[in-house]
C-alpha cells in the first residue's frame, strides 16, 4: 500500500522504469533500456565518488578518459533517445510501495534543486545503481592526494605506479589481502596500519617473506606537492619516502531512501541481487557497488547495468529467459 502522506499527491508522471544513481551502472542501463523503447527517469544526484579521479582506466576504447568526460558523452548519448529522461542534481528520498491499477509497483519520492524535478515518479520497476559512500582514513592531508597518486582501486591504478615505493593505508581487516594484490606491480612496498590491529602476526610474516613491509605506527600526514605524494610521516616523526600508494576506505552503500522497503541485504548492508540484477523485491533490482561488491571498475558496473536492462525489459512483458 501506498504510504498515506502521498496519496494526496499522486504522481503526474509515470514510466516504466526509474533508475536511481548517473554512474556507469545507471547511465549503461538508461542508454540500453531507451534502445529497448522503455520510458526511463534517470535520477542523479550529480556527486559520484570518482570526482577526484583525474583518469580512469580499464575501460575498452577509453582507457585513461576522465571519469566525467566519460559521464558527459554517456549523457550526450542519451539524447537520441526521448523516452529517456534524466533529473540533474535531483535525489530519492524515499521509495514507496504502490498497488496502482495502472501497473505502478513503486512510488519515487524526487528532491531537486531544478524546475524539471517532479515531486514523485510513479514505475513499473525501479533500479537502484546509487554505488557507495567511502569514509577515508582520518589523515589530514588525504584528500589533497587522494584520485592523483592515492588511489583506491589497484585494477584501475596500479599500472600507472608500477616498480615505484609505494604505500597501502587502512584499517581494514583485508588489509594483507590488498597487499598481496599490490605487491604484483612493486616489490617496494609499505603496508601502514595506522595504529589498528587488523594484521596478525602470521600474516605479517607471510607479507615479509615476500619482501613487503608492515608499519604499525599511527600516521602524523602525508607529505608531498600539488597531488604529488613523497612521504608518509608518522607520529614519531619518522618519514618514510613513497611515490604513490593505495588507501582502502571503508565503504557504506547509499541506500537510505530504501527505509521503508524490506529488502535482501548482505552482512555489509549491500543489496543481495542474482547475477541479473533481480533483488528479494519483484521490480526492484540492483546493479554497480550498491549490490554485493566484486570489482569496483567503471567497465564493470556499465556491464551490469547493461544486463540488468536487458533482463529488465523482458521481466516488463513477462517473458522469463536464461539471463
Amino acid at each position: 500500500m501506498t504510504d498515506p502522506a502521498y496519496t494526496a499527491s499522486t504522481p503526474s508522471v509515470e514510466v516504466d522504469v526509474v533508475i536511481v544513481g548517473g554512474g556507469p551502472a545507471g547511465l549503461s542501463a538508461a542508454l540500453n533500456l531507451g534502445r529497448a523503447r522503455a520510458s526511463v527517469v534517470l535520477v542523479d544526484a550529480g556527486r559520484p565518488r570518482n570526482a577526484a579521479t583525474l583518469r580512469s582506466h580499464g575501460f575498452l576504447t577509453r582507457d585513461g578518459i576522465s571519469p566525467l568526460e566519460l559521464r558527459k558523452l554517456a549523457r550526450a548519448e542519451l539524447t537520441a533517445y526521448p523516452e529517456v529522461t534524466v533529473l540533474d542534481r535531483a535525489s530519492v528520498t524515499a521509495l514507496l510501495p504502490t498497488d496502482s491499477p495502472s501497473g505502478m509497483r513503486f512510488i519515487a519520492a524526487l528532491h531537486g534543486r531544478g524546475q524539471r524535478t517532479p515531486p514523485a515518479v510513479a514505475a513499473r520497476s525501479v533500479l537502484v545503481a546509487t554505488g557507495l559512500s567511502e569514509t577515508l582514513p582520518a589523515i589530514p592531508s588525504l584528500r589533497a592526494f587522494y584520485g592523483m597518486t592515492m588511489f583506491s582501486c589497484a585494477a584501475c591504478d596500479a599500472w600507472e605506479l608500477q616498480d615505484r615505493p609505494l604505500a597501502l593505508i587502512g584499517e581494514t581487516p583485508d588489509l594483507a589481502s590488498r597487499a598481496r594484490l599490490i605487491a604484483r606491480w612493486t616489490d617496494r612496498l609499505t603496508v601502514f596500519t595506522n595504529g589498528a590491529d587488523v594484521i596478525t602476526t602470521v600474516e605479517e610474516a607471510e607479507l615479509a617473506a615476500s619482501g613487503i613491509v608492515v608499519e604499525r605506527r599511527p600516521i602524523d600526514d602525508l607529505e608531498g606537492d600539488r597531488g604529488v605524494v613523497t612521504a608518509v610521516r608518522l607520529v614519531d616523526g619518522e618519514r618514510i619516502e613513497i611515490e604513490g600508494g593505495f588507501v582502502r576506505p571503508h565503504w557504506q552503500p547509499a541506500l537510505d531512501f530504501l527505509q521503508t522497503i524490506d529488502i535482501g541485504r548482505d552482512a555489509d548492508g549491500h543489496l543481495v541481487a542474482d547475477r541479473s540484477g533481480r533483488t528479494s523485491v519483484p521490480g526492484l533490482y540492483a546493479a554497480g557497488d550498491a549490490a554485493s561488491p566484486g570489482p569496483q571498475q567503471l567497465i564493470v558496473a556499465a556491464g551490469q547495468g547493461a544486463r540488468s536492462a536487458a533482463v529488465l525489459v523482458h521481466d516488463l512483458i513477462g517473458v522469463r529467459t536464461a539471463h
